[in-house]
């Protein structure tokens, strides 16, 4: 058992290396795009804490190393453990099969402006506003690598394993049933999508029907498809997925807005 342990985690450090640029970048935008949204009141709160802009910025930066190395290797354990691990390659068979979707997937997505943003006006108002650096880069660091490890690698395996631990304890790896897979992603994408709801709240001022459904829509949906490709293919699909609805979906918006 200490040998497995002690092997396991050489091999998780070693294949975070891979993560590791996808982290630092994605920590550096996001706090950049989090102070580019905040008040003014919350700004100068910030920097009388911490001292500067710059020290914001790594302090985000540092938690970002931080859950997301800690959600990579506990995840491979638990990854490991029901039988998921994946090489860690693309392979043109199934990229044929994904990246059709992804493509659909990336429309719908802009199709967010088009849409909802006639019946929600704030929905327009926010994309008219731009796409900045920041926001794109953190999109496609911290959205695609960082949210898919911690939603995907570890919290939906944590899901399925607590599953397995109630129901299929004494089964084999390769003898776990799909559904439990299945479970563990929609659990996944629901939990997702309602740790938006604050975000939510805070940024319309009210929760309506309408922008519950845009809510779970968004975050939860194409969630469903990664959950599905992490399962199947890997975790790289989920990533590629996740990434190719952001950069498909900005770049549309980046021409129309």
């Amino acid at each position: 058992m200490k040998q497995y342990i002690r092997l396991t985690l050489k091999k998780a450090l070693q294949t975070y290396l891979v993560i590791l640029p996808f982290a630092v970048i994605g920590g550096i935008t996001v706090g950049m795009y989090t102070f580019e949204h905040s008040t003014p009141e919350i700004i100068e709160s910030a920097i009388a804490q911490l001292g500067s802009y710059q020290a914001l910025i790594a302090v985000t930066m540092i938690q970002t190393l931080v859950y997301s190395l800690s959600g990579w290797v506990v995840g491979y354990f638990i990854v490991d453990r029901l039988g998921l691990m994946k090489p860690f390659r693309f392979e043109k068979k199934v990229l044929a099969k994904v990246c059709p979707v992804i493509v659909a997937l990336g429309l719908m997505f802009a199709a967010d402006y088009f849409v909802m943003g006639r019946l929600i006006p704030e929905v327009a108002v926010d994309y008219e506003k731009g796409i900045s650096v920041a926001y794109f880069i953190s999109s496609l660091t911290y959205g695609a690598v960082i949210e898919e490890i911690l939603l995907r690698w570890f919290f939906m395996g944590l899901i399925a394993l607590i599953l397995v631990m109630i129901f299929a304890r004494k089964k084999d790896k390769r003898e776990i049933p799909v559904w439990i897979f299945i479970t563990a992603n929609v659990i996944a994408a629901l939990v997702f999508s309602a740790g938006h709801l604050p975000a939510t709240q805070m940024f319309f001022g009210r929760i309506t029907g309408l922008i519950l459904f845009r809510c779970f829509l968004l975050n939860g949906s194409f969630a469903l498809f990664f959950g599905r490709w992490f399962r199947k293919y890997g975790i790289q699909y989920a990533m590629l997925g996740h990434f190719g609805i952001h950069f498909i979906s900005k770049i549309i918006l980046l021409c129309v807005l």
